[in-house]
């Protein structure tokens, strides 16, 4: 219940602040509207597939938990690269050349932000016990009181899309806005591993450690080729 509601309610709030959102990067990325639907699609279709490929992967009878699977959560590492994914190749498929993440960047934040209060609410994804004031117990699972690390993600996300939204506005780092993003969530995502209940593999990190271990040189690389590949086109 709480994820579909949580979900819908993100995309819309995505939605809007795309809108308004759009009048700082029309000047820099000019689409058609079949173009811009295709790609959007693209991101959304790729992030969900992403999002739920370790549900699909880890559950036994996939057909017979279908249900389960299609409403429950949603894996945001895995689908935010997924989105990533799709939206590139989307713009390939379409023959777009121009950078698209500044535009995505602001909306994508703010509709995690909002979905992962769907996680809190439907008491998953929460942290080890604490002692601290704001602890919270989820009767669903136990009476430990336990790190919200849903409240702290929805936070980080919402503060974000403020931030990129400034930079946007004020053309910091222009094309390079869903990178700072990503990298920002993932050393995020590293800390805040150590406040959840994850089995712990080889040197005592979690999968989705040693997963952010492998993106974050990807996506340094990737922000470097966009640098070196901006020099060149100005040294023509």
């Amino acid at each position: 219940m709480y994820y579909p509601l949580f979900t819908l309610l993100g995309c819309i709030s995505a939605t809007i602040v795309s809108v308004y959102t759009s009048k700082y990067t029309a000047n820099r990325i000019q689409l058609s509207i079949t173009d811009k639907i295709f790609i959007v699609l693209s991101g959304f279709c790729t992030a969900i597939i992403f999002a739920k490929l370790p549900f699909v992967l880890l559950t036994e009878d996939v057909l017979h938990n279908a249900g389960s699977i299609l409403f429950s959560g949603k894996t945001v590492l895995l689908g935010l690269v997924g989105g990533y994914l799709g939206v590139e190749l989307g713009k390939w498929f379409r023959g777009v050349k121009m950078k698209t993440g500044d535009s995505f960047a602001v909306p994508v934040a703010v509709a995690i932000g909002v979905g992962r209060l769907g996680c809190f609410f439907g008491g998953c994804c929460y942290g080890v016990g604490t002692s601290l004031p704001w602890g919270v117990a989820f009767p669903r699972v136990d009476q430990v009181v336990r790190h919200p690390t849903q409240l702290y993600e929805a936070t980080f996300h919402l503060l974000m899309a403020r931030a990129l939204f400034w930079m946007l506005k004020n053309g910091i780092l222009k094309g390079q806005l869903i990178k700072v993003y990503f990298l920002a969530y993932f050393a995020f995502r590293f800390l805040t591993e150590f406040l959840r209940p994850e089995i712990h593999w080889a040197g005592g990190l979690s999968a989705y450690q040693w997963a952010i271990a492998v993106l974050v040189p990807i996506f340094i690389g990737l922000w470097y080729r966009d640098v070196r590949n901006a020099k060149s086109f100005f040294n023509i």
